[in-house]
């Protein structure tokens, strides 16, 4: 039997309990895996609360996508992992209901498993790859960010959002974070932000204006959505591009008029399915974090058992970084 997060109706975080279930075998191309630590991800609380854009299977909905943990055992055909192997673990494929991670033992498809480096410990290694290959695909490879571009990232505090500050600093552009109000403002620095500006403020695309020459920003990192994506497309530069990658705000959001721009809906799954995106973002996360550039910020850690006042404490938004599940053994 092993510990595991299921829910039987949406809500909130009270909804979740810890139970045992069996421990299922490896099938063909599957790898069991003790998990170490989950990471958690505002999608999952969407999910949960019944705001996602697919609905949980109910009863017993499991909940997760990112983990990182042990190889136990390994099912017939895989041969890139054995057991006694450090991995991360990155579900993002199929519903969330049969495939989450929040568990003490999960079996998952090969395919979901990244190679964790013995120098990654498990806390990092739960909370570096969903939003930092997402900040990646978007920024690097979408969005050929490059040394002197002015990067303007909403949300700054989130996980991806001060994934994509370091990724910019990493690569030489200026990350420019928009968060709502003065109190993370000193962290967000300490993170790495170039400038911070505040929505409580107002008139965000002056101040942009003001900070790129009257040039803008080239590009836009932004998970809202909503009616104020038309005044955030005023902040791109002529011929930038706004990458809009989550939906935090699901009220329409009206076509923004300042063109020439390039909008781009983002997903994680255009850069796993393609495996040379996948690769490169592999290795350019593993060298940042080699190097010290990419670092992923823990806000909090809490035990499996405490996975209730864990969601509470992700629904308040007052982290900074990720929040991380650790798995008691």
């Amino acid at each position: 039997m092993t510990r595991t997060v299921l829910f039987d109706e949406v809500g909130g975080p009270e909804v979740l309990r810890v139970v045992d279930v069996p421990v299922a075998d490896p099938g063909p191309g599957e790898v069991l895996v003790r998990v170490e630590a989950i990471g958690l991800n505002r999608a999952e609380a969407l999910f949960r609360s019944g705001g996602y854009y697919y609905p949980a299977t109910l009863p017993n909905s499991r909940l997760g996508s990112e983990a990182a943990g042990v190889v136990e055992a390994v099912g017939p055909g895989v041969t890139d992992h054995r057991p006694g192997d450090t991995v991360s673990v990155l579900a993002v494929s199929g519903s969330m209901s049969d495939r989450g991670v929040y568990a003490e033992r999960i079996v998952v498809s090969a395919n979901d498993l990244l190679h964790r480096p013995a120098e990654v410990d498990a806390v990092t290694g739960a909370a570096v790859w969903l939003s930092y290959l997402t900040a990646y695909g978007a920024l690097v490879e979408v969005g050929r960010m490059a040394p002197g571009d002015h990067v303007l990232i909403t949300a700054a505090s989130s996980a991806a959002g001060v994934a994509a500050i370091q990724m910019a600093n990493h690569v030489g552009a200026v990350p420019i974070a928009v968060t709502r109000t003065d109190a993370k403002r000193d962290r967000l620095l300490a993170a790495g932000a170039a400038h911070v500006l505040t929505t409580a403020e107002g008139d965000l695309p002056e101040r942009v204006r003001e900070l790129t020459d009257g040039q803008g920003a080239r590009l836009v990192f932004d998970p809202v959505a909503g009616p104020g994506l038309a005044e955030l497309a005023t902040t791109v530069a002529r011929g930038g591009m706004l990458i809009v990658y989550g939906w935090l705000d699901t009220r329409p959001a009206p076509l923004p008029l300042n063109w020439p721009l390039h909008i781009v809906g983002y997903g994680l799954n255009l850069l796993l399915e393609d495996e040379g995106q996948r690769r490169r973002g592999e290795a350019f996360i593993n060298a940042g974090l080699r190097a010290g550039t990419l670092a992923p910020i823990v806000d909090r850690t809490f035990d499996l058992v405490d996975i209730v006042e864990a969601h509470r404490y992700l629904e308040a938004n007052n982290q900074l970084g990720k929040i991380v599940v650790t798995v008691q053994h």
